[in-house]
C-alpha cells in the first residue's frame, strides 16, 4: 500500500479524495442539466446531452474545471448556483482524521487542485480542509490542468518537494498518470470518490479504499497542527 517510511510531502487532490465527489456529480449530471434546459427552453434530456457532449471535448484541459469559460458557455452564473447545493459538500469518510494524521507524524500537506478558486474558496469555507494544510495551490494558478506534466514543473517552482520523498493521492487516473511521469515516488487513487456510488478501479495504481487503513506513523516531535 503506501510505504510512509521516507515520505516528507504529501499531495492532496479535494474533489473525490478528501471531499466528497457527490456534490460535484449531481452539480453538473443533475442540477446543472435542469438549469441548462429552463434556460434553453429544451427538454432536460436534450439539454443533458449538450452539456455532456462539451463536457467530452474538454475533459482533462484547464478550461474543464474553469467556471468562468462554464457560465459564458452556458449563459449561466455557475459560481452562484453551487451556492444553492452546499449542503452537500462533505468530507469523504475518515479523510479529516488522516489530515490530522499527517500533521501529527510531521508531514507537510499540500492541497493541490484542478477546481476554479470560485469552487475552491467555497469548499474551503464549508469546510475545515484548510485548516489541516501547510499550503493551497489551484491548476489556475499556472494555467495548466494536473492532467498537463507541465503542471508539476510549475507547482515545483513554488512548492519545491522532492519527488523521492513525495506521496500524491488523487481520484483521477489521468493525473496520477502525469504525476508518474512527472517522477513523484508515490501516486495512489482513490477507490470510492462518490459515496453514493460503487467503488472504482484505477488499473495499474495502488488504490486507497479507507483512510483509516492507511495512516501514518507518529513522529515523536515533528507534529504540526
Amino acid at each position: 500500500m503506501i510505504r510512509w517510511d521516507g515520505v516528507e510531502t504529501v499531495l492532496l487532490d479535494m474533489d473525490g479524495t478528501l471531499l466528497d465527489l457527490h456534490f460535484d456529480n449531481q452539480f453538473w449530471l443533475d442540477f446543472l442539466p435542469r438549469r441548462y434546459a429552463e434556460r434553453l427552453g429544451c427538454p432536460e434530456p436534450e439539454a443533458r446531452q449538450r452539456l455532456l457532449a462539451r463536457m467530452e471535448a474538454l475533459r482533462g484541459t484547464l478550461d474543464w474545471y474553469c467556471l468562468d469559460q462554464w457560465s459564458e458557455a452556458l449563459g449561466l452564473p455557475l459560481a452562484e448556483l453551487k451556492h444553492e447545493l452546499t449542503h452537500l459538500i462533505r468530507y469523504r469518510p475518515g479523510a479529516e482524521d488522516f489530515l490530522r494524521a499527517l500533521g501529527q507524524a510531521g508531514l507537510r500537506r499540500v492541497l493541490v487542485t484542478n477546481a476554479h478558486w470560485d469552487v475552491l474558496r467555497l469548499k474551503l469555507e464549508r469546510t475545515t480542509v484548510g485548516d489541516h494544510l501547510e499550503a493551497v495551490f489551484s491548476a489556475h494558478d499556472f494555467g495548466r490542468s494536473k492532467e498537463d506534466p507541465a503542471f508539476w514543473e510549475a507547482l515545483l517552482a513554488v512548492e519545491p518537494y522532492r519527488c523521492e520523498t513525495t506521496l500524491l493521492l488523487d481520484d483521477n487516473a489521468d493525473v496520477l498518470a502525469s504525476a508518474r511521469r512527472a517522477g513523484i515516488a508515490q501516486v495512489v487513487g482513490v477507490a470510492r470518490p462518490d459515496t453514493t456510488r460503487p467503488p472504482r478501479q484505477a488499473p495499474g495504481f495502488v488504490v486507497v479504499e479507507a483512510f483509516e487503513d492507511v495512516l501514518p506513523p507518529v513522529r515523536p516531535g515533528r507534529a504540526t497542527p
